[in-house]
């Protein structure tokens, strides 16, 4: 029987489960269950009597979406979560979503920021008086630390 049910393939109208959501997607189902509290607007999947989850094709969109997002693109979920109210579930799929500086804005990163730093030192034109500058502020804060752990240690 589990043979014949791998075989048969379900219509996109379908409902699915949450392991067939996650095969569909190649995702985890403990992913597909953390993005449905971090999504709430967009994934609802129906809960049947026995508490099973049933995706629904608006759903399963939202996850593509959401993958494509995280997954492709590399966002993080709060920037997925931005796209998806600024442009729509339906932009993200046809690959017309763009990411505009409002957006980027929108979403502050830390791992942005250190980005445009190092990029900004290597940009300079002295790029060896700015790293050892770098250098010397860090230097500097060490000192600043040890010290203070020795005051805290006495």
């Amino acid at each position: 029987m589990t043979a014949l049910k791998s075989r048969i393939e379900k219509s996109s109208t379908a409902f699915r489960s949450i392991g067939e959501a996650a095969s569909e997607l190649g995702l985890e189902t403990h992913v597909l269950r953390y993005w449905e509290t971090r999504f709430p607007k967009d994934i609802r999947p129906i809960k049947r009597d026995d508490g099973r989850r049933m995706f629904r094709p608006q759903d399963m969109d939202a996850l593509r979406a959401i993958r494509i997002l995280v997954h492709e693109r590399g966002m993080t979920l709060k920037g997925a979560k931005t796209i998806l109210a600024e442009q729509g579930i339906e932009a993200v799929l046809a690959g017309t979503a763009t990411l505009s500086a409002a957006t980027l804005e929108a979403v502050p990163s830390p791992a942005r920021e250190l980005q445009a730093s190092v990029a900004r030192a290597f940009a300079a034109p002295d790029r060896k008086t700015r790293l050892e500058e770098a250098l010397q502020e860090l230097t500097d804060i060490k000192d600043r630390i040890d010290a203070a752990r020795a005051r805290r240690a006495a």
